[in-house]
């Protein structure tokens, strides 16, 4: 694990940078947005504040490190490193890189992840709506076990997951930015409820977003509004480190019920795989979320935002009712409120900052939703996050799943909560219809 190599490089880093590390302020000066800062912003794959550059970058080379089969990969996975699918146009943001989820309804109606079959329907992993797409099975590897060399090679077609027709719930989920969440966890419960009662009130019902309260696995499953997911479905970075690297690569992990491989068929590791700790107390989890955490938020190309058309446009944005769910503003928590369940108390570096993520960070049914429920309850089956649109410029293909590559199509997939607003949009005369686009390809 990069967690061996790490100490050494870390020395070295900062010999070159000659940084110094950055103390986390701690005393509580209550949330006021009108002393608030705005966030640092940027792609120069440089620290928020939260720790000094040598750190951040020893955190940025863990997440983009390469697991192998002796590191724990597998036995079924869909990415070797973080950045396989987090790193468009730096480390740590989104990519057109996709994942499969599935599923079906039950006899009552309700969601019901799929049933996936290996080792040609001998074994069966019941209920997961996630099919990874690869598979350590069939591979020839000369991989450490236990500081021994050992080949193996792999049976053929045995570790590859399989669905059948009996899922007809399918969907492809695009990866998400991880820029700026440091800041985003550190926004209260309190603040993302307070948004969607408001906007509910204002829109006489015609928009209500809905809160999820999920487990956080670090706080022995304390229950916090989730934030982070197509679904919301964690609600701090650790508990999605986590997630992440057993659903994702196929490592386990400290954090329940994250520390047991999905599936034994070609295994050849031991569980927990991220096991070894560091001279900071740190599993690999830990770096991933620390990285994330210091991460900048996307910065905005300012040439645009200051542009005529690109004014206009925002003022369209705002006036035809887009802000209702894309907030533009939100500050964040006081230093020293804890957050995450409890698990984590806003530093100074994260604390009483203005970010603009155009995201309520709530569950909304706009017509383009996927079927699948995950940490919330059935209603949530054809409703999805808000995405934040800080970022969106980067991005090619749009939705949860890619379907629309122009800002104009994707405008038009919304329904549902959104008819309204898209109404006002269609009203717009096609010179302010582009002068608002203007405005989105400035985020």
């Amino acid at each position: 694990m990069w967690s061996r190599k790490r100490n050494v490089l870390l020395c070295i880093i900062t010999l070159i940078s000659g940084a110094a590390a950055l103390g986390l302020a701690g005393q509580l000066s209550g949330q006021n947005a009108s002393t608030a800062a705005e966030a640092p912003s940027g792609y120069d794959n440089q620290p928020n504040g939260l720790t000094d550059a040598a750190t951040f970058t020893s955190d940025r080379m863990s997440f983009e490190e390469i697991e192998g089969i002796g590191e724990g990969l597998g036995p079924i996975f869909n990415a070797q490193s973080c950045r396989e699918c987090h790193q468009n146009p730096v480390t740590g943001s989104s990519s057109q890189v996709k994942e499969l989820r599935a599923g079906h309804q039950n006899l009552n109606g309700n969601f019901v992840g799929a049933t996936a079959t290996l080792a040609d329907g001998a074994v069966t992993i019941p209920n997961r709506s996630l099919i990874n797409q690869r598979a350590i099975c069939p591979a020839v590897d000369t991989i450490t076990v236990n500081g021994q060399q050992q080949l193996f090679n792999f049976p053929q077609t045995q570790g590859q997951e399989r669905i059948t027709t009996a899922e007809t719930i399918q969907t492809l989920r695009s990866s998400l930015s991880t820029l700026g969440d440091g800041f985003i966890e550190s926004i209260p419960d309190q603040a993302i409820l307070n948004l969607a009662s408001s906007q509910c009130t204002r829109t006489g019902g015609a928009i209500c977003g809905e809160a999820v309260h999920v487990p956080v696995l670090e706080a022995n499953g304390a229950l916090a509004v989730g934030r982070f997911g197509w679904k919301d479905q964690h609600a701090s970075l650790l508990s999605f480190s986590s997630d992440a690297y057993l659903n994702e690569m196929g490592i386990s992990n400290r954090l329940a019920p994250n520390n047991v491989d999905v599936t034994k068929v070609c295994k050849v590791t031991t569980d927990p795989e991220d096991s070894e700790v560091d001279s900071d107390g740190f599993n690999d989890v830990d770096h991933f979320a620390r990285f994330m955490r210091a991460s900048k938020v996307p910065p905005r190309d300012l040439a645009l935002a200051n542009s005529s058309d690109g004014i206009t446009g925002a003022n369209f944005f705002h006036n035809i009712g887009c802000d209702n769910c894309h907030v533009s503003s939100i500050t964040t928590a006081a230093p020293g409120t804890p957050v995450a369940g409890g698990a984590f108390v806003v530093p100074g570096a994260l604390g009483n900052k203005i970010i603009h993520p155009y995201s309520d960070f709530l569950l909304h049914n706009v017509g383009t939703g996927d079927g699948i429920v995950q940490n919330g309850p059935q209603d949530t089956a054809q409703k999805l996050r808000t995405p934040p649109l800080w970022g969106v410029r980067t991005r090619t293909e749009l939705l949860h799943d890619g379907r629309s590559t122009t800002f104009f199509d994707t405008i038009q997939q919304h329904r549902g909560e959104a008819s309204g607003v898209i109404g006002n949009f269609n009203r717009l005369t096609p010179t302010q219809q582009n002068q608002l686009i203007t405005f989105l390809r400035s985020l």
